[in-house]
């Protein structure tokens, strides 16, 4: 798995995958100039695993990323509170869309990648209600500055869409690629 992130490994592990390698790529995640986020998060993806793949060569690699895009822009993780505070008062009583991608390469390098699209609608959230939420931390190391599956659900006034693209992989996904790639 070409990851840092627990949550994507908890999701694998619910549904019967146990990766035997965790190994975290160091790649520029740098959005190009006028990048669209499906090109961007396919990108991310890709290259995660890739780099992991060169280095564990006889292996299955899976690798994701996800992004919010909400009023022409594309959001990541927030650098500090003060990014994650402007970030989350844009979301506030709008919609936004929740980006993923996943790509799988199998020991023989045939690659499937997949992108997927989740519509997520916040109620408006109060200055108050941001600065409390950014308190607890939860915010730290997710696209868009929360966690759907944790305290930001009180936020999520409508989803269309897959929930566990939001939280960080899509399993049914996921699930699909492991099974349809050939060693």
């Amino acid at each position: 798995m070409a990851s840092s992130s627990e949550r994507r490994l908890s999701l694998l592990k619910r549904i019967g995958y146990n990766p035997d390698i965790i190994d975290v790529p160091e790649i520029d995640e740098n959005i190009y100039i006028n990048e669209k986020p499906d090109l961007y998060v396919k990108r991310i993806a890709r290259e995660k695993a890739e780099k992991v793949s060169k280095k564990h060569k006889n292996s299955y690699i899976i690798a994701a990323d996800t992004v919010i895009f909400s009023g022409a822009k594309i959001y990541g993780k927030a650098f500090n509170e003060s990014d994650a505070f402007t970030i989350l008062k844009k979301l506030s009583g709008k919609r936004h869309r929740v980006y993923g991608a996943i790509c799988l390469i199998s020991p023989n390098k045939n690659i499937s990648l997949k992108l997927i699209i989740t519509q997520v609608s916040f109620r408006v959230i109060s200055d108050k209600e941001i600065k409390d939420y950014i308190s607890e931390g939860e915010w730290k190391g997710k696209a868009g500055c929360y966690a759907i599956q944790g305290t930001a659900s009180k936020f999520i006034k409508k989803i269309n869409g897959n929930y566990d693209n939001v939280v960080g992989l899509s399993l049914i996904d996921a699930d699909k690629m492991l099974k349809g790639i050939k060693p």
